[in-house]
């Protein structure tokens, strides 16, 4: 099955490097006012998600799902859940972290929600990749999971955060500051900004718990 794309309604700055990460075959839900990154971006959802608060319900044929304004779930995630009722394995969200930080973190925490899941999950905005790897005893779902990451050379900078308890058995390779069989707790995250070493790719993996790797673009 092709990846879901959702596209959420913080502010997306540089759309050519956006671009670059759609497929073709993606499946794209619009959530709320994330609609007003479609036209700049090039695509045209499958599917429209929200309460309608802070964008208009629009006049189309697109699929729309309306949901109540009071809900415990944002717009983001009933659209996560949706993507995974539809049976999508690989979710790739936009528009996700921005000014308003309350939201930004729900959207980085829903990784963990969709780690717990089973699928694959990228955040992508105009700065930086975010994705999240867990060590094999951090399983609450009991598959294997990838406990690895790599870091190539265009993404100069790296940072790895303890993003749900402590995590252990870290180590992290062909980077300026190595690390071997660590451990980061969430009141101490020392894995802030680390640099590839020139022409390798930086290799990182965790033994038990999660760890959040953000990988930054240049420039």
């Amino acid at each position: 099955m092709n990846r879901c794309v959702i596209i959420g309604g913080a502010p997306i700055e540089n759309y050519n490097r956006i671009k670059k990460y759609f497929r073709s075959g993606d499946y794209v839900i619009a959530c709320d006012c994330g609609l007003r990154h479609c036209d700049p971006l090039g695509i045209v959802p499958d599917l429209i998600v929200g309460d309608f608060d802070s964008f208009d319900r629009p006049d189309s044929d697109i699929e729309i799902i309306q949901l109540p304004v009071e809900k415990d779930d944002t717009d983001t995630m009933y659209a996560v859940k949706e993507a995974a009722a539809r049976g999508y394995k690989s979710i790739l969200l936009t528009g996700m972290t921005g000014r308003r930080i309350d939201h930004t973190l729900g959207n980085i925490y829903m990784l963990v929600k969709l780690h717990e899941l089973g699928l694959e999950a990228v955040i992508a905005d105009d700065y930086s990749e975010l994705s999240l790897i867990a060590g094999r005893a951090s399983e609450k779902s009991g598959r294997n999971s990838c406990t690895t990451a790599e870091v190539s050379g265009s993404f100069p900078y790296f940072s790895v955060i303890a993003i749900a308890g402590t995590a252990s058995g870290i180590s992290i390779r062909n980077a300026k500051y190595p690390l071997e069989d660590a451990v980061i707790e969430p009141g101490f995250q020392y894995g802030i900004s680390n640099e590839v070493l020139p022409g390798m790719t930086a290799e990182i993996s965790v033994k038990d718990g999660m760890l959040l790797v953000i990988k930054d673009h240049e420039g």
